[in-house]
């Protein structure tokens, strides 16, 4: 009777392997198939400047694909099956998305190349003397995409980057913050006694005013906070400190003496993704937002117009600024950023409407406003 049951057991359990190994060929066809679809993720985000991950974005996904299944105690063992699944894919879209050539303005280590490094760890950095300069390698194809500082909390927006955007044919498919924090660097070796003399950008040496004040420094100017490392590294003097970023440390060999040591703490500048390419995807409830200029006619009350047809389509004006418009004196270009999606159709309806009101309109980007703070965790 055992030998007969065991012979029951071994072909109950063949079937069950078998069973296995036919889902596991499905899957791994669907897998195949899912995989390619991910190619096309990728293409569509390298094209359109848009970042691999999404913290927010995996978050919804995992929720929804939850419902998926009904078993209570299977659930939780599919959701971390789908979790894999996902980090699997964004290694194959880091894959496919490598070799992008990315363009910013400065020098190597500078917050415009860290930025740049944390939107597009995969792509290849390229340095541009100018604002100019980085916009135009990506308007002739030289670069794909630009990044490009656009407002800083302290000091206000960067009016030739604007005056780009208004100017020039590229679009806005991302926007994204970088807490500006500024640190103390030695040589190897060196200690807080040593130093005499600290050297950085002069808005660097600005916010850490107080510091420098209360550790007697002498202060000097570099024309950057990567330059200024660079220079530290290069003098091999204890006695002098630079100030900057502790991803510049690393990349001049520096020792990070002090951590944080600018005075305001609530220091971040923007940072715009620019492409050739531009985003057709609807921004959703209240997580999106758009970029649009426009000038007004010679007219009484024409801003005035202008602004109250944003209003009546029920879109809310983060931003609104005015710019001289280069070529032609004493007349301006309005900057809105506003929240919501210029796609749908009260979006559609709005912007037909002020180019009906208004001498000539532009919509630069959108992008959305989860997952676009830049910290030490993205990658």
């Amino acid at each position: 009777m055992s030998e007969q049951n065991d012979t029951q057991t071994a072909v109950e359990l063949e079937a069950a392997r078998k069973a296995i190994r036919a889902v596991d060929e499905q899957m791994a066809a669907l897998f195949v198939q899912r995989m390619e679809a991910v190619r096309d993720v990728a293409e569509f985000k390298r094209d359109r400047g848009l970042p691999i991950e999404g913290k927010d974005q995996e978050a919804r996904v995992i929720e929804n694909v939850g419902a998926l299944v009904e078993d209570d105690e299977l659930r939780s063992y599919y959701l971390q099956f789908q979790q894999a699944t996902m980090d699997v894919s964004k290694r194959w879209q880091h894959r496919l998305m490598d070799g992008q050539r990315v363009a910013y303005s400065g020098v190597e280590g500078a917050f415009a190349h860290i930025a740049a490094k944390r939107i597009f760890p995969d792509g290849a950095h390229m340095a541009y003397p100018t604002f100019d300069d980085a916009y135009e390698s990506v308007v002739t194809g030289e670069c794909d995409l630009a990044v490009l500082p656009i407002e800083n909390s302290r000091a206000g927006e960067v009016t030739q980057v604007l005056d780009l955007m208004y100017n020039g044919p590229l679009f806005v498919n991302g926007v994204y913050s970088l807490a500006v924090v500024q640190n103390l660097l030695g040589v190897p070796g060196a200690s807080m006694e040593d130093v005499r003399t600290v050297v950085s950008h002069p808005q660097a040496i600005s916010q850490c005013r107080a510091y420098i004040r209360a550790h007697d420094f002498e202060a000097r100017n570099a024309a950057n906070t990567a330059i200024a490392a660079q220079q530290v590294a290069e003098t091999g003097d204890p006695a002098i400190a630079a100030i900057a970023s502790e991803e510049t440390a690393a990349l001049y060999g520096l020792e990070v003496l002090d951590h944080d040591i600018n005075e305001d703490k609530a220091n971040v500048t923007r940072f715009a993704v620019f492409s050739r390419i531009e985003s057709t995807v609807e921004q959703k409830g209240d997580s999106g937002a758009f970029i649009l200029m426009f000038t007004v006619r010679d007219e009484a009350g024409g801003l005035a117009k202008a602004i109250n047809i944003i209003s009546a389509y029920d879109f809310n004006m983060r931003v609104l600024r005015s710019r001289p418009m280069p070529d032609s004196p004493w007349h301006y270009y309005f900057y809105v950023e506003a929240a919501g999606d210029d796609l749908s159709q009260d979006g559609q309806r709005m912007v037909n409407a002020l180019k009906g009101a208004c001498q000539s309109v532009k919509v630069v980007g959108r992008y959305r406003t989860f997952d676009n703070t830049l910290d030490d965790g993205d990658a």
